[in-house]
């Protein structure tokens, strides 16, 4: 018998989990991004077919692959219903308390996953402006907080996944 306490997950998480919605890569992305690490358990990838549609960027199609919990394919999924159709301007204002808010609120130990999915969805939108060799006036030139976050903990887990390694090296 587990000793392990389920984590109090929502129905829509629970739902997502099982039937996430815009799954899988995309062949035809103006831009690809991901976070996280496979070291912790949790990744992202995002693919964003970017549309000009009265001189605005537009989120035409955003699918994902996720590599994790039930919160992390959860947030991805909400991620991509949320900023399908919408400007570019408009999808970088999501924040992860909204992403976790629209599933109905999740365990303060998995808010790191709509961190990741925001962090991807930013990386995405500074990437392809990045690669369009444009700046627009609503893009900071300095990170966002989720971006700096999600770059926190890819650093962390790296850091602590080649001591694991060091270590079961030395031992193993």
């Amino acid at each position: 018998m587990s000793t392990r306490i389920p984590l109090p997950y929502t129905p829509k998480v629970l739902e997502l989990f099982k039937n996430p919605k815009n799954v899988g890569s995309l062949s035809d992305a103006s831009i690809v991004a991901k976070a996280g690490s496979p070291a912790c358990g949790d990744m992202i990838r995002l693919y964003l077919k970017v549309s000009k549609k009265n001189n605005e960027d537009y989120i035409e199609k955003i699918t994902f692959e996720s590599y994790g919990c039930a919160a992390n394919i959860a947030a991805a999924s909400i991620l991509t219903e949320m900023v399908k159709g919408k400007k570019m301007s408009e999808a970088w204002k999501i924040t992860w308390k909204q992403i976790a808010d629209e599933l109905g609120g999740l365990p303060p130990i998995k808010f790191h996953c709509s961190i990741l999915a925001v962090g991807a969805l930013k990386r995405a939108i500074r990437a392809y402006y990045t690669k369009q060799g444009k700046h627009p006036p609503w893009l900071p030139k300095s990170l966002s907080l989720e971006e700096k976050q999600t770059m926190e903990e890819e650093e962390l887990i790296e850091k602590l996944y080649s001591k694991y390694l060091k270590y079961n090296t030395k031992t193993g």
